[in-house]
């Protein structure tokens, strides 16, 4: 919704479902869902898989694509080359670069306890926090469902 400026969505596709430990009936380890907003659409996936190997601890990615290239983050590791976090990957029509973000300062968790005590939205605009939300909730309502 952010990337899109979407302020409306809808689910096409939610699943959730306990993929590695059987014997734990009501685990969640992986989910996803598929949704279309009125500024464009998206894929979100959340897992519990981590390969021994990897340096960290799972990894968080975030890839935006569109009709001129794509943009990927990476946020805890850049597979096989750096164990450091904090990647962001360009390529468009005119470039592809690496740019690395380890001192880009964050304000969002700042912004967020300034808003709280101050009645403020600048860490988020309050329609797309309930939005998300709404969202979030009746993703994992629809995934359980399957």
């Amino acid at each position: 919704m952010v990337f899109t400026n979407s302020n409306q969505a809808k689910i096409n596709h939610a699943l959730v479902e306990n993929t590695t430990k059987k014997d734990m009936p009501g685990f969640q380890d992986f989910g996803e869902v598929n949704l279309t907003g009125n500024g464009g659409h998206g894929y979100i996936r959340l897992d519990w898989f981590t390969p021994d190997a990897l340096p960290t601890w799972g990894d968080g990615r975030l890839l935006i694509l569109g009709d001129k290239g794509f943009i990927e983050i990476r946020k805890y590791t850049d597979l096989a080359k750096s164990e450091k976090g904090n990647h962001l990957f360009l390529a468009n029509n005119d470039e592809v670069k690496h740019i690395d973000c380890s001192n880009v300062k964050l304000p969002y968790f700042r912004n967020l306890i300034n808003d709280i005590l101050n009645r403020t939205e600048t860490a988020c605009p309050q329609d797309l926090t309930y939005l998300s939300m709404e969202l979030a909730i009746k993703a994992q309502e629809q995934g359980e469902k399957k």
